[in-house]
């Protein structure tokens, strides 16, 4: 629940595809580890593997793999459309530059030692540079919904990108962090919270608690 995987179950409960989960919190240990290193000897999750027996992993690289393969969901950019290569931009720049700080920021020991003061600092300092780059994308991709006029980061409808961004701008510094750091992205992001084809997904595999925009939640 709230897991790397989750912007990909999404995606997949949008295209209407049935799809099997294997829960495998990997963060819990060897036990959980194990169950993934099957399909990804990185013992990381998420993994995909396809009605042809292929496995994927990495999550940008699935979603659009996804976005690719059922192109009537309109989930991407076709590979002619002229705001593809801005998808594939932001599409990579989010695993490359934010959800890798996460590695550090959930457990600042592996970076910091057992010193708590030098684990705050990092903690610190991975939750300013996750903001930062929100920031950077924001002051990209604003322009870009400007210029498109579609209520979505990259046009008119609901995409990967959208459910990517919505899922880990939950993870930390908090989504209110999000908010400021990039409003008008936020604006499209707040759709994919509410996207009705959606409700019921969100309510079980990401739920909206109470206080849900203040907290900072683990990523996966």
């Amino acid at each position: 629940m709230g897991s790397g995987g989750v912007p990909i179950e999404a995606a997949m409960t949008l295209i209407g595809l049935p799809y099997e989960i294997i829960e495998a919190p990997t963060w819990e240990g060897e036990v959980e580890q194990a169950k993934v290193a099957r399909v990804n000897p990185l013992r990381q999750i998420p993994a995909l593997v396809t009605p042809e027996g292929e496995t994927i992993t990495e999550s940008a690289a699935i979603l659009i793999w996804l976005a690719d393969r059922y192109p009537e969901a309109k989930l991407g950019p076709a590979i002619d459309d002229p705001m593809r290569a801005q998808f594939l931009r932001w599409m990579t720049f989010i695993p490359a530059s934010i959800y890798s700080l996460f590695w550090v920021r959930d457990e600042p020991a592996r970076l910091g030692g057992p010193d708590p003061e030098v684990q705050a600092r990092i903690k610190a300092a991975t939750a300013e540079r996750i903001a930062d780059c929100w920031a950077m994308m924001e002051s990209q991709v604003a322009p870009l919904m400007a210029r498109h006029g579609g209520p979505y980061l990259l046009g008119d409808t609901l995409g990967v990108l959208d459910l990517y961004v919505a899922v880990v701008s939950r993870w930390g510094p908090r989504r209110v962090r999000f908010y400021e750091a990039a409003p008008r992205m936020a604006e499209a992001v707040r759709r994919a919270d509410a996207d009705p084809r959606l409700e019921a997904f969100w309510a079980e595999r990401f739920p909206f608690f109470d206080g849900w925009e203040r907290l900072g939640q683990q990523a996966g």
